[in-house]
C-alpha cells in the first residue's frame, strides 16, 4: 500500500466505500427475483431471442460472497486507504526497510561526514553509489549514466554538459530535491511565422542551418522573448551566473540536445512549450531526500560527479 496522506487517503477511502456500497444496494434491490419470463422482442442473427429471466440465485451469492470477501480483505490487509497499514505485506516490508536500515545506516553514516569531492575518488563508496544509480536511477539515465534513450530528455551524466551545474553540492541538490525545468509555450505568443523564425535562428546557433532572411528575423524574436531565460548570446542560463542557473535554461549553442535538434521538434518546444501543462512534454526529475535518506543521496551525488570527472 502506497504511503498516502490527506486527500489522497480521503479519495481512496472514499471512492472504496462508495463501490461496497453501491454494490450492497444493488444486491439488496435485487433480492427479490424479477423478470416476466417473456421474450423481450430483440432478434440478433435472425433467430437469436433475449428472455426477461431474474438472475439464478448462485449467481446472487456469487455476488454477496464477493461483497463479504472484499470487506473482509479490507479489515485484514491495508487496502483502506491508511487504515490498518501496520499489518499483511506492508508490515513486512516495512519490517524489512527497518532491519536493512540498521544494518547500513552505520556505512552510510561514515560515507556522509566525508566530503563529496573525497568521497568521489573513494573506490567502496563509488561501488555503494553505483548500485544505488542502478536500482534507482539507471531507469531513465542509462546504466552508465549516459542517458536514457535519444531525445527523450534524460540527460547524459558523463560529459560536462550541466543545465544546473556540474559541482558535488549542485548535483546533491538536484538528487534530493529534484529538478522541474520548464519551458514556457508560445503558441499563444509568436505566429507561425515568427516560430519558425526563432526555431530557424536557434539551429544556426549550433551551425545547423546556415545564416538566411529568416534566421536573422528570428535573431529579433529570440532576443525579445527567449534571451530573458537562455542569455542574449543562447549559451544558457548557467552562463548568466549563479544566480540563473537555477532557471535550467540549456545551452543552445552545442550540440547537445535533450529532445532533438530537428527543426520539427524544435518548431513543437517553442509551440507547445516544455512540462507547461497539456500539449507539452512533460518530464522531471522526483526529489530522493525523503525516499532515500541524507546518506543515500550523498554517495548517489558523489558517484554522479565521479561519472563526469573520468
Amino acid at each position: 500500500m502506497a504511503d498516502l496522506s490527506g486527500f489522497w487517503n480521503v479519495y481512496v477511502m472514499g471512492l472504496i466505500a462508495f463501490g461496497l456500497l453501491f454494490c450492497l444496494v444493488v444486491l439488496v434491490t435485487n433480492l427479490k427475483a424479477s423478470g416476466d419470463g417473456k421474450l423481450q422482442g430483440h432478434v440478433w442473427d435472425e433467430t437469436l431471442q433475449e428472455y426477461n429471466n431474474p438472475l439464478p440465485q448462485w449467481w446472487m451469492y456469487l455476488f454477496w460472497f464477493t461483497v463479504i470477501f472484499a470487506v473482509g480483505y479490507l479489515a485484514i490487509f491495508p487496502g483502506f486507504g491508511t487504515f490498518n497499514q501496520q499489518r499483511g505485506a506492508f508490515r513486512e516490508y516495512t519490517d524489512e526497510i527497518a532491519k536493512a536500515n540498521a544494518k547500513y545506516e552505520p556505512l552510510f553514516q561514515k560515507y556522509q561526514e566525508t566530503d563529496l569531492l573525497t568521497l568521489a575518488s573513494d573506490a567502496n563508496a563509488n561501488a555503494t553509489g553505483k548500485r544505488l544509480f542502478g536500482t534507482y536511477c539507471a531507469q531513465c539515465h542509462g546504466s552508465l549514466g549516459e542517458g536514457g534513450a535519444p531525445n527523450a530528455g534524460f540527460p547524459n551524466l558523463t560529459d560536462n554538459d550541466w543545465l544546473y551545474g556540474g559541482d558535488p553540492a549542485t548535483i546533491k541538490a538536484s538528487i534530493a530535491a529534484g529538478r522541474r525545468g520548464s519551458m514556457t509555450p508560445f503558441g499563444q505568443v509568436l505566429n507561425s511565422e515568427q516560430i519558425e523564425d526563432v526555431a530557424d535562428y536557434v539551429r544556426s546557433l549550433s551551425n545547423l542551418t546556415p545564416a538566411s532572411d529568416r534566421t536573422d528575423k528570428g535573431q529579433a524574436v529570440f532576443a525579445a522573448q527567449c534571451a530573458v531565460c537562455h542569455g542574449p548570446d543562447g549559451r544558457g542560463a548557467a552562463s548568466m551566473g549563479a544566480s540563473f542557473a537555477a532557471l535550467g535554461a540549456p545551452n543552445l549553442t552545442d550540440t547537445v540536445w535533450l529532445y532533438g535538434s530537428d527543426r520539427e521538434t524544435i518548431i513543437k518546444g517553442i509551440t507547445q512549450g516544455r512540462n507547461a501543462g497539456p500539449g507539452s512534454l512533460t518530464n522531471e526529475m522526483p526529489a530522493w531526500q525523503d525516499f532515500l535518506g541524507e546518506g543515500k543521496v550523498h554517495v548517489l551525488a558523489a558517484y554522479v560527479y565521479s561519472l563526469s570527472k573520468k
